[in-house]
């Protein structure tokens, strides 16, 4: 069966400034969602109205059932920000039983974390660190994951690990994907949109991307 994430009617504005107005966005599992803008557009705090940690007018349902605030309900949706959200005096071993995840796939994933389940996350590179996040959010047992620049501080090598990695769990749930490095996105999504004047325009083409000021392909 297939489920429904959308979010509209979202008006969010800062000191008289209108940040976002008349957003539509829906994003379905089976399916990876891109969404790009440029810089102070919105969009990380599109993903915190959705998530419901940012308070606004809005409408977000859940195969169309009202969920104001998501984050109590993680089993619906879990979420990516993009700080390091881990207590950096975690052990990895720890962090993977809280998720209820099985730390041998992820060594099988990442062979360079054998034999690292009791080192503490702070320890780690920032890269490292990402991933490791990427990873358990990615892999939780939720219906859907919003994912805020997941890419950060990852080298091109593990760039495509990530890649692979959002591929696979798409079969799972359904997946919202932001990032500044915009390429990634572009390869792994189904549907594109674009986040620009506050509001969101999906894409017919990587075209669009181009004629709505984003980048040039």
């Amino acid at each position: 069966m297939n489920h429904t994430l959308e979010a509209d009617s979202i008006e969010l504005a800062f000191d008289g400034r209108k940040i976002l107005s008349s957003i539509y966005l829906k994003c379905e599992t089976g399916k990876i969602t891109g969404l790009l803008g440029r810089n102070g557009q919105g969009k990380t705090c599109l993903m915190k109205i959705i998530y419901g940690s940012l308070p606004c007018e809005k409408s977000v349902r859940f195969d169309q059932v009202a969920h104001p605030a998501a984050y109590k309900r993680p089993e619906l949706l879990r979420y990516l920000p993009q700080f390091n959200f881990i207590p950096k005096q975690l052990s990895l071993k720890r962090i993977f039983a809280d998720f209820e995840l099985d730390y041998t796939a992820f060594e099988k994933v990442f062979p360079g974390f054998s034999s690292t389940h009791k080192t503490a996350v702070g320890n780690l590179s920032g890269g490292e660190q990402r991933l490791v996040a990427l990873y358990v959010i990615l892999k939780s047992k939720s219906r859907f994951v919003m994912l805020d620049e997941p890419f950060t501080h990852l080298t091109p090598i593990q760039i495509e690990k990530a890649k692979q990695l959002i591929l696979e769990e798409k079969n799972h749930k359904g997946i919202l994907v932001t990032d500044h490095i915009y390429q990634p996105i572009v390869d792994i999504c189904d549907n594109l949109y674009v986040l620009a004047n506050g509001k969101t325009h999906l894409t017919k083409s990587i075209k669009d991307i181009e004629t709505l000021g984003y980048a040039r392909i």
